[in-house]
């Protein structure tokens, strides 16, 4: 699980360095189990994405928070298959927006715990 923040600016859906490093470590440990996996598993890495409740700024070339969670899911996935090299059909970019809370507080504590990416390993 990634916090929003470690990977993007506010309301954006583009990759910062500081988030490219973090997902680098975790392409590399990707890059070193799966030979690992049994063949007759079928995995995939599925990239969630997750917001708080708080709306997008009306000047936002994102519309709304549904559309922000899919477009930073999908940043990371494009991400691992295009700088990492790691083979698109073992990932899945899904985003909940801020449906899937994990806190339903409303202090900044709570929505920053909301904004989130989570990396599961499952099977297809």
């Amino acid at each position: 699980v990634f916090a929003s923040e470690v990977l993007f600016q506010p309301g954006s859906a583009t990759l910062g360095e500081e988030g490219k490093l973090q997902l680098s470590s975790v392409a590399k440990v990707i890059k070193e189990v799966s030979p690992d996996i049994p063949q007759k598993i079928n995995w995939i890495l599925r990239v969630d994405g997750h917001t708080d409740i708080q709306p997008l700024a009306r000047s936002s070339r994102i519309k709304d928070n549904w559309e922000l969670s899919q477009a930073r899911a999908l940043s990371v996935v494009k991400y691992f298959i295009t700088d990492e090299k790691l083979p698109a059909k073992r990932f899945a970019a899904t985003g909940f927006g801020e449906f899937q809370p994990i806190d339903t507080g409303d202090s900044e504590i709570a929505l920053a715990r909301n904004r989130r990416i989570e990396i599961k390993l499952t099977e297809r």
